[in-house]
């Protein structure tokens, strides 16, 4: 089978002698945790409206707000053709990307809850530097603020919520961090379409409510208790076991203590954790979950549809008012496909989900752009049929995606590496995300300028090749210990060419670095 999986007899710890039940503790520390999606799930939603806005326009990009009001047949696809506009919300992502690499250094040695405190810091301040702006360069430093908020936090909290989660349910418990991210996003596009009524500082209002988050997750993270994996880490044994007593509801956590302790063991050997991901033993996951994955997430073109979602709607001939209002529908069914996910990804897996997705969101793109292709630009608005076709055919896409790319983008990287590389892979993914988050924000409005309708058949072909990507490449990793996860490529079909057995490949690269 391409997706490969455990063969009989595999060589298993003592994954059957784990025991849990759900707490109160356990409870309180996944929801606080995962307040750290709400900071991306917000900027995300908040950054499209604001730009859309004609009092943010005028007073910061008034070239934008005067060709906006054009209806010209060249302008119909450029209007927001604005390299500093775009700049606007991508600095964020060049920040993140950057600050990723400090936070990996503060997640292994101080623990995830120090990277979560710190992300709610730099967000709070950024916040407030962009609702006070008076100059484009003070927007753009409170963005690399937020940026660095949202670096730690994103490198932090799906490390935190896998490693506090039983297996048989982690995949719901790591996608609370995309179910928050998709409540951030609604969130803040509701904000939007009430500040647009408040003339002319409403977008200050909308920048400034970022601070609200960013102050429940600096409240909440006082409280939080670090996970019982990095407490091993740094050699807090008796702590380590204290907690995991408390968030498994049991006393009997000693074959989990055990497999943790042995884990933490072959981590401590490692002292330069990212030269390890390149090591053939961590080829799968380095390939998969550090570049793969992250990537793909964002090529799928549904950022895209959320950074710009009101600008998206206008330029296609929709009012201010109606634009803002689509983008709520959107970001709607973004949260409905989180908690579809969060659901059923334990039952039915991850490769289900990637692959059945998939196959819609291929489907949706490609009608847009024949529909684009057909019946937009040519200096009109589009039909109201028309309009509310797209509309549909956008939110059964955010839908597809937020059961599939959106959550899974995150719960399978963080399940994929073993501690020893773990928050360095995790820094890799993050990395990797947020180039291409950044790439997308600053290319996609110039493309749709320039590309006009292909680029939506661009999308297409690329969410085709992502969904090839998954079938051949990724074992289903549903109901696995996270500590044990490498053992399904030590049986995967193509992966074990490559990894073999741990031991003989660490020998090999031995002799060969002797020789």
């Amino acid at each position: 089978m391409a997706g490969g999986g455990f063969t009989n007899g595999g060589p298993l710890k003592r994954a059957h002698l784990y025991e849990y039940r759900i707490t109160g503790y356990f409870v309180f520390a996944c929801i606080v945790a995962a307040l750290g999606g709400s900071l991306f799930g917000y900027d995300l939603g908040v950054s499209g409206g604001v730009t859309s806005m004609d009092d943010f326009l005028k007073e910061f990009f008034p070239k934008v707000y005067r060709r906006k009001q054009k209806h010209l047949n060249e302008t119909d696809y450029c209007k927001y053709d604005n390299q500093i506009l775009t700049l606007f919300t991508s600095s964020l992502y060049f920040a993140a990307l950057v600050s990723t690499f400090g936070a990996s250094h503060v997640t292994r040695n101080k623990g995830r809850k120090g990277s979560i405190i710190v992300g709610s810091i730099s967000f709070f301040l950024g916040a407030i530097l962009n609702a006070a702006a008076v100059t484009i360069w003070m927007l753009i430093i409170g963005r690399v603020l937020l940026g660095v908020g949202i670096g730690f936090s994103n490198q932090a909290v799906p490390l935190y919520l896998s490693e506090m989660a039983p297996a048989k349910i982690r995949g719901a418990i790591n996608q609370l961090f995309q179910l928050t991210t998709c409540l951030g996003i609604l969130i803040a596009t509701l904000i939007n379409y009430g500040t647009e009524k408040i003339h002319p500082w409403g977008w200050r209002l909308s920048l400034g409510l970022a601070t609200v988050p960013a102050v429940s997750m600096f409240i909440g993270g006082i409280f939080l208790p670090e996970t019982p994996n990095s407490l091993v880490e740094q050699g807090k044994l008796e702590e380590a076991k204290r907690i995991l007593e408390k968030v498994r509801g049991t006393k009997n956590i000693d074959a989990e203590f055990a497999d943790l302790v042995d884990a933490s063991n072959e981590a401590r050997a490692i002292k330069h954790p990212f030269r390890n991901l390149l090591k053939r033993k961590n080829r799968p996951q380095l390939i998969i979950g550090a570049i793969g994955i992250p990537m793909f997430q964002q090529l799928t073109g549904n950022n895209s549809i959320l950074f710009y979602a009101p600008v998206f709607f206008q330029s296609l001939g929709f009012g201010s008012g109606a634009s803002l209002y689509s983008s709520v529908i959107t970001s709607a069914a973004l949260v409905l496909g989180a908690l579809m996910s969060m659901s059923l990804v334990d039952k039915f897996g991850r490769r289900a989900f990637f692959l059945e997705a998939g196959f819609e969101m291929f489907c949706y793109m490609v009608a847009t752009g024949i529909t684009l292709a057909l019946k937009f630009g040519q200096g009109v608005k589009l039909p109201k049929g028309i309009g509310m076709f797209l509309v549909v055919v956008l939110c059964l896409f955010v839908l597809a995606y937020g059961r599939s790319w959106g959550p899974l983008g995150w719960l399978v990287p963080s399940e994929l590496f073993p501690l020893e590389t773990r928050s360095a892979g995790q820094s890799i993914v993050v990395c990797v995300n947020m180039i291409f988050t950044a790439l997308i924000a600053q290319c996609f409005l110039v493309s749709l300028c320039h590309l006009q309708y292909g680029i939506f058949l661009l999308f297409a072909g690329l969410i085709l090749i992502m969904s090839s990507f998954i079938f051949f490449l990724l074992p289903e990793t549903k109901q696995v210990p996270i500590e044990e996860v490498y053992i399904l490529f030590q049986n995967h079909w193509f992966w074990k060419r490559i990894v073999g057995d741990g031991d003989q490949v660490e020998m090999e690269e031995k002799t060969g670095s002797q020789a």
